[in-house]
């Protein structure tokens, strides 16, 4: 069983310790931080599982980090259980709509903290199973496997189109630039121009459309770019 790795945020040291010692006992692994500024250090460089979040944080505001997290890619899938003195059923929803998993009120007690803890990990861990396989129409593309198949026959895709067909498929509805998707899919390689997002999205279309002319899923907004339609 792979240990999970948590994250206590939160510049009460009772607090952090009193957390700590709850979830060692139950094998977890864990990292603090007293602030923002040092939480979105611990983020940035290591993976973690999971988030305990108190919202009355020194420099970045609890509400504040959590927005940031949920507004990157690489962070936006980390759960988060809020654990703060404000208690106003105000702050709750605020907390909530900005992305947090849970939201829990100090005094607290450590064994439903525990309970919460493993009932978002695993709700985490099984929707991470379903998200391996993503379907749209007749299309099914696994992101285990990086393979994409059409009424179950395999689709021959390079690396590049998959990588370009995925982002465009998580992102359904929404309308992307040329540059947003030379950006997000081709990173760091250099002397790409913009005009292969075209090549690809037209080599992509022969493959997954029936008629690459009218398209069913990889839609052209003129003059602004590309997306995949929701269905």
């Amino acid at each position: 069983m792979i240990t999970k790795k948590i994250l206590i945020v939160d510049d009460e040291p009772d607090i952090v310790e009193l957390i700590s010692y709850n979830l060692k006992k139950e094998g977890f692994h864990l990292a603090t931080a007293s602030d923002g500024e040092e939480a979105l250090g611990k983020v940035r460089t290591g993976h973690l599982d999971l988030i305990i979040l108190d919202l009355m944080l020194p420099g970045i505001h609890g509400i504040e980090l959590c927005r940031i997290l949920r507004n990157n890619p690489r962070t936006a899938h980390i759960p988060i259980i809020m654990l703060t003195a404000k208690g106003e059923e105000s702050d709750k929803v605020r907390g909530l709509e900005t992305g947090a998993d849970d939201y829990m009120t100090k005094p607290f007690s450590p064994k439903e903290l525990i309970a919460r803890v493993k009932a978002i990990l695993r709700r985490s861990r099984e929707r991470a199973t379903e998200d391996k396989t993503i379907r749209l129409g007749d299309l099914t593309i696994d992101t285990e496997t990086f393979s994409v198949s059409k009424n179950g026959a395999p689709l021959n895709l390079s690396a590049t189109e998959f990588r370009l067909l995925l982002y465009l498929v998580q992102r359904r509805g929404r309308v992307f630039s040329r540059d947003q998707l030379l950006d997000a899919v081709w990173k760091e390689e250099t002397f790409v121009e913009s005009r292969t997002v075209d090549v690809h999205i037209r080599r992509l279309r022969t493959q997954i459309e029936d008629d690459p002319s009218n398209p069913r899923y990889l839609k052209t907004r003129r003059g602004v770019g590309y997306y995949v339609e929701n269905e």
